[in-house]
């Protein structure tokens, strides 16, 4: 397994690959420009982010700090649980012979809906992937990824506060573990994002799985450094 760390080399990449732009990020929203389409730089290798609107989040950041380095794709939503992902993959994949893939799933797996799929508290509700179900799916997943013959980077899911709708304090312990595991098995390597926000809980709005402006911007660094030392590999 190669475990991508923020903190290792990145000053040295980013030196390498340019300062981010301003005017990055926010909390994403369904119109947000992250989500549109772009239009790529004939040459560049082609990336792909896959995720949740964490992803989305760190989305624009990422473009702007790869800008002239490589092209960097999503799906034009949020990619939501493991279930979703494994249905709509092909799609999201499309023919695009991808360099690297950036992906996660988790806060839509452990979250807690009832009958009407609204967030309620787990006595209330049943979570949406159980922790088999979870592992499963991932393992799939990361074998549909591999047919891309992209190098793979799996980002582990980020804090769930005390206060969250519809989901547990802690309890994306529970599925990184699983994750980390099964992306251990498989050679995939790994961007640690769940490390940068629980020691920096200042970059978590309070009582919410989304991210401050500052925790965008900090994500899209980390993802950023990890997708172009994966890309700088490639090339050795």
């Amino acid at each position: 397994m190669i475990v991508l760390r923020a903190a290792i080399g990145l000053a040295a990449v980013l030196t390498l690959f340019g300062p981010a732009q301003a005017g990055e990020m926010g909390r994403p929203a369904q119109s947000d420009p992250a989500l549109e389409p772009i239009a790529d730089v004939p040459g560049l290798p082609s990336v792909l982010l896959i995720g949740d609107s964490i992803s989305i989040g760190y989305t624009i950041g990422v473009r702007s700090r790869l800008r002239g380095v490589a092209n960097v794709h999503r799906p034009p939503e949020n990619c939501e649980d493991t279930t979703k992902g494994l249905a709509k993959l092909d799609a999201w994949l499309g023919s695009e012979a991808w360099a690297v893939i950036h992906f996660n799933f988790g806060l839509h797996d452990l979250k807690y809906l009832d009958a009407s799929r609204r967030y309620v508290p787990p006595d209330r509700g049943t979570q949406v992937t159980t922790l088999a179900r979870y592992e499963s799916n991932l393992r799939a997943i990361v074998a549909r990824l591999r047919r891309t013959g992209a190098r793979l980077i799996f980002a582990t899911t980020t804090p769930v506060p005390a206060g969250s709708a519809g989901r547990v304090e802690g309890d994306e312990v529970r599925y990184n573990d699983v994750a980390v595991r099964v992306m251990k098995e498989s050679g995939v390597a790994i961007d640690d994002l769940h490390a940068i926000v629980a020691a920096r809980r200042e970059l978590q709005q309070p009582e919410n799985v989304h991210l401050t402006a500052d925790g965008y911007r900090s994500l899209s660094e980390a993802v950023a450094a990890s997708i172009a030392a994966s890309l700088a590999q490639a090339t050795r």
